[in-house]
């Protein structure tokens, strides 16, 4: 038994996906959704990371912290800008058709 290098992961949504049609092919939709959830996964960890960094460099620095951990309080504001499991943080493929409700 050979065992593998290196370990590769599958990064790319799947290539049979038509966003116009999302429900023409379940299974690929089901690959598309996963995909979505491991992309968000990773950022939300992204952000972890820099916040436990941002904490250290505080707690380092103490009153210094404004000029020296800067650079960490840009890239937690980034990591954290549009990330949410609420529905307006998914891609527009997947929210359902606004119903207009006429006034009578």
């Amino acid at each position: 038994m050979v065992r593998k290098a290196k370990v590769e992961f599958d990064e790319q949504p799947p290539d049979n996906f038509d966003p116009k049609n999302p429900y023409g092919d379940p299974v690929a939709m089901l690959e598309y959704r996963e995909h979505l959830v491991r992309e968000k996964w990773i950022q939300i960890e992204t952000a972890k990371i820099i916040r436990e960094r941002l904490r250290w460099c505080y707690r380092i620095e103490g009153v210094n912290h404004h000029q020296k951990c800067r650079h960490l309080v840009d890239q937690y504001l980034e990591a954290t800008r549009g990330v949410g499991w609420g529905k307006d943080a998914r891609p527009p493929e997947f929210h359902e058709p606004k119903k207009v409700v006429e006034a009578e």
